[in-house]
């Protein structure tokens, strides 16, 4: 096992953003999130996972083996060289399935209702997402009406309005791209260049975060799902879906309050804290890099960031990106404000759900690059 060593770059933000007004100092953490290992059905070891997590500048990985914390009881949690491992769970009951964290026991979850595992994981004192929620099934199965041998049904989660559900995996690479193939050669395409299929979360899934959000907080992360299926060659794994292609596609930025500790229980309680909480944002790193970016309000009541909610009045928010792109601020899901550049200011007098899409040109077309978390103004 890798030994870890205590130490990390503090991966802050540029001191002076464009435009000239600071933002507050947070510090950014790439994470991939949903992964599997080989203490469930993922081809890759802890060992692989963390090699390939380094290789590809991630500063988090959060393991979610299918209904399992074997890698957490193996000791796997905690800083490996540059990189910090979470163990959490994806608790798979039939339908739906959700991605626990902060937990030291599995739930059991064969004796309880698919609506009662939020609480059970609160209770144990953990918190969660969850996974690929507005699932529809997959559309080549249902083409073929292969749905119901192949596992092409619809698995997303129902339960979404209960309070003691932290999120949602808005955004779930690998299962939202195969539910879109509407035949082998979507998917021989996909395989191929995966890159080519990043167009965001599919927009019924932004329809239905704004709505949830409408009522209450509901913190959003993305997530890869990643299995790495192939074959193993000795040594050597050869997938067409590999973890050191995949974890540089798509990755959320939680933002700390302060650099990490060195401290592996520490720091960690600090990401999940951001996740929590929301103070964290998707990027599409396959596009360029989005560690720097920043979404924050001034207003009568001080400062907010990514997640938090204050009463409203006039606020000034603003958002500042790495490098220019095609800036919008959307209220209750309708855009309100944009900017062809790197920053965007605007005033905010109404009550609503803010939030921020940065979208870049890339291979030919419009591309969702940054997706933030929103700002809530009651």
């Amino acid at each position: 096992m890798m030994e870890p060593t205590g130490t990390l770059d503090s991966r802050a933000a540029p001191a002076s953003p464009p435009g000239g007004v600071e933002p507050p100092p947070l510090h950014d953490l790439a994470c991939v999130i949903h992964v599997h290992s080989t203490y469930s059905d993922g081809t890759a070891t802890m060992e692989e996972l963390i090699e390939c997590s380094s290789e590809c500048d991630r500063d988090v990985l959060l393991l979610t083996d299918h209904d399992t914390l074997a890698a957490r009881h193996a000791g796997w949690e905690g800083w490996h060289g540059s990189v910090l491992v979470g163990v959490g769970v994806e608790i798979s009951p039939p339908v739906g399935h959700f991605l626990a964290f902060g937990l030291d026991r599995e739930i059991p979850h064969a004796e309880i209702d698919e609506a009662e595992i939020p609480a059970a994981v609160a209770d144990a004192g953990g918190f969660g997402f969850a996974a690929h929620p507005f699932s529809r099934g997959s559309a080549m199965a249902a083409r073929y009406r292969l749905a119901n041998r192949v596992g092409g049904k619809p698995h997303g989660w129902t339960a979404l309005d209960d309070e003691r559900l932290a999120g949602i995996e808005l955004w779930s690479l690998t299962t939202d791209a195969a539910e879109a193939w509407r035949s082998p050669r979507d998917a021989i395409r996909y395989l191929r260049h995966p890159e080519r299929a990043l167009d965001g979360p599919p927009p019924h899934h932004l329809s239905g975060w704004d709505r949830l959000c409408a009522t209450r907080r509901v913190a959003a992360v993305g997530g890869l799902d990643a299995h790495q299926h192939g074959v193993r060659v000795g040594s050597r794994m050869l997938s067409p879906m590999s973890n050191a292609r995949y974890f540089r596609l798509l990755s959320t930025y939680a933002q700390l309050s302060s650099a990490p500790t060195g401290d592996g229980e520490l720091d960690l309680a600090a990401v999940y804290e951001a996740l929590r909480e929301g103070r964290s944002y998707l990027s599409v790193d396959a596009f360029g890099e989005g560690r720097g970016f920043r979404f924050w309000g001034e207003g009568p009541h001080g400062a907010a960031v990514m997640g938090s909610e204050h009463a409203a009045g006039e606020w000034r928010l603003r958002a500042r990106a790495p490098r220019r792109g095609r800036m919008r601020l959307l209220r209750d899901g309708a855009t309100v404000a944009a900017s062809d550049s790197a920053a965007l200011e605007h005033r905010a007098s109404e009550p609503g759900v803010y939030r921020v899409e940065v979208h870049v040109s890339a291979g030919g077309r419009d591309r969702p690059w940054i997706l933030s978390n929103p700002i809530y103004l009651r």
